[in-house]
């Protein structure tokens, strides 16, 4: 998967350290499908015994390449980890407010008149079974925050950085703030994640 970053950013520093992070990430997640196809050619998988009944090494399967594969993707979901940490933090310095102009600051900053921070989405619905489902959003809940996201992160109408946060934290948690009737803040728990029967990461 790969990411994009809004025009208006393209020539800033963090934004090009986020740009050469992201292709790291996609090379390790290219490396790493080549070390799974090794494994799909010998018929195992990461956990596939490979000795037979008497202890000795399958003679079916290409035992040196397997263990090499296996031992080198382990390397790469940790060094994946680790860069998807480094994307997260990447991330919230090429969207922190500080960073904005003052015109924008100040348009972004406005709250709500009981003094919460002014949502900057609505949700119009949620696919059954979808990690937002799962997460307990609900139909009409107010986003006040999405990670380290909020109103001030989104210069336009685009939900562009959102869209980035999530692809960088896919399968790992992010924190989310809703608002639902009577001004009622609740704090849901976000696993982005491929594989649940609808599109995207979210639903």
């Amino acid at each position: 998967m790969g990411f994009t970053i809004p025009p208006r950013m393209n020539s800033s520093a963090p934004a090009e350290h986020v740009r050469s992070l992201m292709s790291r990430k996609d090379a390790i997640e290219a490396e790493m499908e080549a070390q799974l196809s090794i494994l799909q050619s010998n018929g195992v998988t990461t956990d596939t015994p490979l000795v037979d009944a008497d202890g000795f090494p399958r003679a079916d399967i290409d035992v040196w390449a397997v263990r090499h594969a296996r031992v080198r993707i382990i390397e790469l979901r940790n060094d994946l980890k680790a860069l998807m940490d480094r994307i997260m933090v990447a991330l919230q310095e090429v969207y922190d407010p500080d960073t904005r102009t003052a015109e924008s600051e100040s348009a972004a900053s406005t709250t709500t008149t009981n003094g919460l921070p002014e949502p900057f989405a609505r949700v119009d619905g949620v696919a059954p079974g979808s990690p937002a489902a799962t997460a307990g959003l609900l139909r009409e809940d107010l986003i006040l925050s999405f990670g380290p996201l909020n109103k001030s992160s989104f210069a336009t109408s685009s939900l562009q950085p959102l869209a980035e946060l999530v692809a960088a934290q896919e399968n790992q948690q992010i924190a989310v703030q809703v608002l639902r009737e009577n001004d009622r803040r609740v704090t849901l728990t976000f696993v982005p994640r491929r594989g649940w029967g609808g599109r995207g990461l979210l639903g």
